[in-house]
């Protein structure tokens, strides 16, 4: 027994000093984990579909496309910073494929729409896909393709090149399902029921429903 922990300490030792000697995190051993940026307009709905997914370890709100450095969320809805409102969405490559996020995605928005999402309106809300390499770029442009076959129209939905993410302030993060009390146009809340009734008096289902019918992903 003795013999067999000291083997096993000097694994233990081995692999401590390979970490060290070749610079390796101790997340490298962790699950793998990709990225894709897009945006749908209010970020909190989009942040809140894609959490369901199978093989997303995590949906972050923040902002990209602009041209201010750390946009608050007031400069980017009241226009003229370029920023779309978007959402990083990290996932495990193995579990989840590019391909089969991005088909989720352009199915879950107004893919017709050029002037923002549902009841949210101006460039801060319009929708996007952000690439940050050539496979992604192909892969958006070939999931464009089938979705707008699948339709029979043209979408508006754009395909740019990622550039810096900015992470959302902390109140807007899980915002659907946060249970701090917030006062809204509906009175005062819960920030979960406030985002239920913002969602269905936006009309974001309803909108999505008529457009992809059964291949809505996301709609109740």
């Amino acid at each position: 027994m003795s013999q067999l922990m000291h083997l096993s300490h000097r694994v233990t030792h081995l692999v401590a000093f390979l970490v060290l000697a070749l610079g390796i995190s101790s997340s490298a051993f962790a699950a793998q984990s990709d990225r894709l940026v897009v945006a749908g307009g209010c970020f909190w709905c989009v942040e809140a579909d894609f959490e369901k997914v199978a093989g997303v370890q995590e949906v972050v709100s923040g902002y990209t496309g602009g041209t201010v450095e750390n946009p608050t969320y007031k400069q980017v809805v009241r226009g003229g910073t370029g920023h779309y409102e978007a959402v990083e969405i990290q996932f495990d490559p193995t579990a989840v494929s590019v391909d089969a996020l991005l088909d989720l995605f352009l199915r879950s928005v107004d893919v017709l729409d050029d002037g923002g999402q549902f009841c949210d309106r101006g460039h801060s809300y319009k929708t996007a896909i952000f690439t940050s390499n050539n496979a992604q770029e192909s892969a958006a442009k070939e999931a464009v393709e089938t979705a707008e076959a699948a339709l029979g129209k043209q979408i508006v939905t754009p395909i740019l090149p990622l550039e810096e993410f900015y992470i959302a302030e902390d109140y807007h993060q899980d915002y659907y399902k946060g249970k701090k009390l917030v006062l809204t146009r509906f009175g005062p809340g819960r920030q979960s029921e406030a985002y239920e009734l913002y969602r269905q008096a936006c009309g974001r289902d309803e909108r999505v429903k008529q457009i992809w019918g059964k291949d809505a992903p996301f709609v109740k």
